[in-house]
């Protein structure tokens, strides 16, 4: 739960920023727009939730997800490769064992970041089983609604993570 307000946070804190990163290669997939993540409360604790826009840069096995202030300001960068996961913010860099200790660390819930890159275009993630629905698919927990450029992926296990995402290019409003 904590995620959703450290995104918040380092969002307003325009002050502090990450160093910037050199450009990704031409030949890396890269997709970019706006990122919300909802924790849901319970009766003993206040949901909380954040948002940004994104860069991710990559694919499951080696990438980096930037998260940038309203003001264009680089807030976090999470990076990750073989062997090697970690945070960079304005307060340092930390390093995990793997992209689940990272989301877990930072929203209190796990959030694939691997599958991302197929949910973000409208597909299962080839590395794990799915079931279809009516508007979507089912995959590790989770209900996938995409409607290109936009995407809503819900965790159906308590306590319920909703992340919205809008691809730059779409002509319908910010998630």
């Amino acid at each position: 739960m904590r995620a959703a307000a450290v995104i918040l946070a380092l969002a307003l804190a325009g002050c502090a920023q990450v160093p910037q990163a050199p450009p990704a290669a031409s030949t890396e997939a890269r997709l970019s727009g706006r990122l919300s993540v909802t924790v849901a409360g319970t009766v003993h604790n206040r949901g909380s939730g954040g948002a940004a826009s994104f860069e991710l840069i990559g694919d499951a096995q080696a990438g980096r997800l930037d998260l940038t202030s309203p003001l264009g300001t680089l807030v976090a960068r999470a990076s990750w490769q073989p062997g090697l996961v970690s945070l960079q913010t304005p307060d340092g860099e930390r390093r995990f064992d793997d992209l689940d200790a990272l989301t877990r660390e930072m929203l209190g819930e796990t959030v694939p970041v691997a599958a991302l890159f197929d949910w973000l275009n409208a597909r299962p993630w080839p590395a794990a089983p799915h079931q279809k629905t009516a508007n979507g698919f089912e995959q590790l927990g989770w209900r996938i609604e995409p409607k290109l450029p936009a995407l809503v992926a819900t965790r159906l296990a308590d306590p319920v993570v909703t992340l919205r995402a809008r691809l730059d290019g779409g002509d319908e409003g910010t998630p």
